[in-house]
């Protein structure tokens, strides 16, 4: 069946990626009109989804990522016809010169290809391949987990409808509707017809295909996401970008893990970390000099502060998906670094700070995708960085980093042109 898949996804590969821009946003705004005038039946689809999620014990973070809302699905579509705007990355030519010998050489995009992208729960990762694929003139084998295969099949069809009423090919985006797990392997050995894999999904989705496929694989979007509140911090500024960071969207890969404090300022600005974010409903896991400051005399020795935890040895190498924060008192910037250096996974991780020589050191020794100087981790999605949207957040160094949006899905050849030149 896959081998049939790949087969149908060359031949779209080689039309689509000859297609005028305007037939392709043609596609997209197409797509868009339909995310909103079909929404009922996506969403009762993904309702079933979602009652199935909820008996097989599905967890809070993973039933959050399956949901679709009316307001989810309007950002679909809003982010589809903010893609149809963006410029078109293929055909664009760069690096232009002239040789001595006379020969005109220069660099032109062109998609990559075929995308294997293998996702997860979220459903709206559907939408985001194909809006991004169809512009950038990719074809795209989807596969997502077996727990929201109705709604992936509704968005699906929405995706051919839009296709063929724009006539382009409708193999040009194909789904796996087998939740069969060999069929993620089978799909990591089709390298005669795909180009590059993608896994959207947890630490074990991510290591599967590394070890298994046969196909180039760009990982990402597992984040351990810091932010070290400096001492020259404004703290009154700073609460309100932590708390954004951890609590507008926890289930995500860029929401804040761990929150390093300088100990100068510890005693002060933890308290009312605390008290803010325990509101929202956080809870804490504090290292051994945060949980001093955090704690009172009680009857029996000290106790900690309602919602405050002891963190347990593995609790910086986490990344929780949930209303639960570690947080560390360090001695200062190197300290910071350090940490940031042993427990992050290089996904997105900040500094607070008025100090001018500090931002500059983190932005140069903090090595992760997306690096941020005085503002929420959050940031780090394709739409709110100009994108439009990202197929994944890579955070290996081949052959993109951060939110993979337009340009990031292309490739370029070199073009070499002369006047019946031969080499001596």
């Amino acid at each position: 069946m896959l081998t049939e898949m790949g087969l149908h996804a060359k031949q779209a590969a080689r039309w689509l990626g000859r297609t005028h821009s305007e037939q392709k946003n043609a596609a997209l705004m197409r797509l868009a009109d339909l995310l909103e005038t079909s929404m009922q039946g996506v969403l009762e689809s993904n309702g079933q989804d979602v009652a199935d999620g909820i008996r097989n014990g599905l967890s809070p973070a993973m039933l959050d990522r399956l949901t679709l809302t009316p307001a989810r699905m309007r950002g679909m579509a809003t982010d589809l016809r903010s893609v149809a705007g963006l410029p078109d990355p293929v055909g664009e030519t760069f690096d232009e010169s002239r040789l001595p010998n006379g020969l005109r050489v220069h660099k032109q995009r062109v998609p990559l290809g075929v995308l294997g992208v293998i996702y997860e729960s979220r459903p709206n990762v559907t939408i985001d391949v194909a809006g991004l694929a169809i512009k950038t003139g990719n074809v795209a084998i989807l596969r997502g987990g077996s727990e929201t295969v109705r709604s992936n099949q509704a968005l699906t069809a929405l995706v051919h409808q839009s296709l063929a009423d724009s006539g382009l090919p409708v193999k040009a985006v194909q789904f796996i509707a087998d939740p069969d797990r060999a069929r993620v392997l089978e799909l990591m050995q089709l390298h005669e017809y795909v180009d590059l894999i993608i896994p959207r999904g947890g630490a074990g989705l991510h290591q599967f295909c590394r070890e298994n496929s046969k196909i180039p694989v760009i990982t990402g979007g597992i984040g351990i996401c810091h932010l070290f509140v400096d001492a020259s911090a404004d703290l009154q500024a700073a609460l309100p970008v932590i708390h954004n960071a951890k609590v507008q969207r926890p289930t995500v890969c860029n929401a804040l893990d761990t929150v390093l404090v300088h100990q100068s300022i510890a005693e002060q600005f933890l308290p009312v970390v605390v008290e803010s974010l325990g509101q929202a409903g956080v809870t804490f896991r504090a290292d051994e000099c945060a949980a001093e400051i955090l704690s009172f005399p009680g009857e029996q020795g000290p106790k900690l502060m309602d919602r405050v935890y002891q963190a347990g040895s593995g609790d910086f190498d986490t990344e929780w998906l949930s209303l639960v924060l570690g947080i560390k008192v360090v001695s200062g910037l190197d300290e910071a670094i350090e940490h940031i250096a042993a427990h992050s996974t290089g996904h997105s991780d900040g500094i607070l700070t008025g100090d001018p020589m500090h931002i500059a050191r983190f932005i140069a020794e903090v090595d992760s995708a997306a690096v941020y100087v005085n503002a929420s981790t959050r940031f780090t999605d394709g739409a709110q960085l100009g994108l439009g949207a990202e197929v994944a957040i890579s955070t290996q160094r081949l052959h993109v980093r951060g939110p993979m949006g337009l340009r990031e899905l292309t490739t370029y050849k070199w073009v070499i042109q002369g006047n019946y030149d031969i080499r001596i």
